[in-house]
């Protein structure tokens, strides 16, 4: 999947997809499917209107897979640093999570499911959010000083001058 996702060759990645496999995309949407999957991936890395120019990941699996049943179904989890290139700023990188599930048919192992997700509470573009609002906080507090200090002379030679 990671080398699939790096020379952005989809149709190989939903290759060892299930037909009824579903996806759940670190920004919360859902695609079922590899039809779906493949939109999914038009619309925000390919398309006229896309986010991404290009999405980058290094996965790491965070221990074995675990066998459930007569061993046709695996389940695994794991890490990942993502690298993404969007259109309207420059790359940023986020650490995430996955799972996975995937299930022995007609003797193929397939993905059924895929989860993708990342902290929304503590990651680089809120690190960078809070950072930008330190700085406008403290650009207005530095304008709002000065405009009084002028205001304040404004009114005092006013004053002074009737």
């Amino acid at each position: 999947m990671e080398s699939s996702i790096n020379s952005q060759s989809l149709e190989r990645m939903v290759q060892q997809m299930d037909a009824n496999a579903t996806v759940v995309w670190a920004n919360g949407e859902v695609s079922r499917g590899p039809a779906e999957v493949l939109a999914y991936y038009d619309r925000m890395v390919k398309g006229k209107d896309r986010i991404l120019t290009k999405y980058m990941t290094s996965a790491k699996l965070d221990g074995h897979a675990r066998f459930l049943g007569d061993g046709s179904v695996a389940i695994a989890d794991g890490t990942m640093e993502d690298e993404f290139y969007p259109v309207i700023r420059g790359p940023f990188r986020l650490s995430s999570k996955w799972t996975t599930t995937a299930a022995r048919i007609n003797g193929e192992w397939k993905i059924v499911g895929l989860h993708l997700s990342a902290n929304v509470f503590n990651n680089t573009l809120l690190d960078e959010a809070k950072k930008a609002l330190m700085y406008v906080g403290g650009g207005g507090l530095l304008v709002g000083l000065l405009a009084g200090w002028g205001i304040s002379r404004f009114l005092g030679r006013s004053r002074r001058g009737s």
